[in-house]
């Protein structure tokens, strides 16, 4: 670049990166884990175990990328800002279709339920409004 000779510069030896290798659960450390957790915690990490996806993939899960009939799972701008398509575990199904049915059931409530922080007189309260 600068055209300069160097000489000291071919004595100077390149750090290696040191070679680590993944931990791996077993199969038997997995069921552990999973059963020592409930409801969408329970969830996100069956997925995350299931499909392969990563973490803000899960999290990011809308519910038009899940397709129940061919068990699939679009997923969009994954890693490298790519899109691609995992499997949907057959154990997953019943579970997410629960998940989805409870979700369901409690939004349209969130359009009714607003809560207000006010203060009145220097007291700090939450208030309901409709």
């Amino acid at each position: 670049m600068l055209a300069l000779d160097l000489p000291w510069l071919a004595d100077v030896v390149r750090a290696k990166k040191p070679q680590r290798l993944p931990v791996v659960l077993s199969i038997e450390e997995v069921r552990r884990v999973l059963a020592a957790l409930d409801g969408e915690l329970w969830l996100v990490c069956s997925l995350l175990y299931g499909t392969g996806m990563r973490l803000m993939e899960v999290l990011r899960l809308r519910v038009k990328d899940v397709d129940f009939s061919r068990r699939e799972i679009l997923i969009r701008d994954g890693k490298g800002m790519k899109d691609r398509v995992t499997m949907l575990p057959q154990r997953l199904l019943e579970p997410l279709l629960r998940h989805l049915a409870v979700v369901r059931a409690i939004r349209p409530l969130k359009n009714y339920l607003r809560w207000q922080y006010c203060v009145k007189n220097g007291l700090k309260m939450l208030i309901y409004s409709t």
